[in-house]
């Protein structure tokens, strides 16, 4: 039996992708690096570890000594952590590693934690090679179709989205009108949406991979504390990325969008 290493961020698709991966026959070791990780994860897996991010060193260790050759990457861990105060004291490597990187921005971050990694023999797979079906094909995704002028926000949000990927600042934006009311920076996707709601209710929320997406990690997600949000911030509906953006406990999130007469599309 194959060990595979899960570094898991908030979130449940840390959980959908280990329940999927022991289907297929493999042996899961997670490793929480972030504080509030699912409670389901400890319990899908064949062994749990809380390590935080910035203790590189130990979470190289951790892997090594449980046989973990390949490791996906998967979860929600936002950026800030860098800035809180007190949040965390990094190691000796994860300092080195901020140290060695020409700016903090999220691929930069990534691609130096994934050579670290691959430095020591552990490969970092494609997030999506185990949780295919939960990357929907194109097409209205709920009860409610869009309007002709949801259409349009869509439209003008998508491209918008995509541009903010390709600089590398985030992977979302709210529009109205064909207005940007907010774009997602560091503070992550729904700080980002609920922001835009206070600006114009009846926004439309964008969500895209980056043009040059790295599918080992930070591909797009969205769940039901997406839906939550956008439900707080009275939007209207959801315009993603067919094939590209994960959509996390589907029933759930799908019955939450038409209880609330939310348009979900994907394009």
């Amino acid at each position: 039996m194959e060990t595979i290493g899960l570094l898991s961020g908030i979130g449940h698709l840390p959980v959908d992708v280990a329940l999927s991966a022991k289907a297929m026959g493999y042996r899961v070791i997670a490793v929480g690096v972030v504080p509030d990780i699912d409670p389901e994860l400890s319990e899908a897996v064949d062994a749990y570890y809380d390590i935080h991010i910035g203790k590189i060193g130990k979470i190289i260790s951790t892997l090594k000594k449980n046989d973990v050759k390949t490791v996906t990457m998967i979860g929600k861990v936002t950026k800030e952590l860098l800035y809180k105060a007190g949040a965390v004291v990094p190691d000796l490597r994860a300092i080195k590693i901020l140290a060695s990187v020409p700016d903090r921005k999220d691929d930069t971050i990534m691609n130096a934690i994934v050579k670290e990694l691959e430095g020591e023999g552990i490969k970092v797979m494609d997030q999506t090679l185990l949780i295919q079906p939960l990357l929907p094909p194109p097409g209205v995704l709920t009860q409610r179709m869009p309007t002709e002028a949801e259409v349009a926000d869509m439209d003008f949000g998508f491209a918008m989205a995509k541009e903010i990927g390709r600089l590398d600042i985030g992977q979302t934006v709210v529009v109205k009108d064909r207005a940007l009311m907010a774009v997602e920076a560091i503070e992550g996707t729904d700080a980002c949406i609920l922001r835009g709601g206070t600006l114009g209710k009846g926004v439309i929320v964008a969500k895209t991979a980056k043009p040059a997406q790295d599918n080992r990690f930070d591909m797009p997600s969205i769940g039901t504390k997406t839906m939550e949000s956008m439900i707080a911030a009275g939007a209207t509906g959801l315009v993603i990325e067919a094939g590209r953006t994960l959509l996390v406990e589907k029933e759930k999130t799908l019955a939450l969008a038409d209880a609330h007469n939310i348009t979900i599309v994907a394009r």
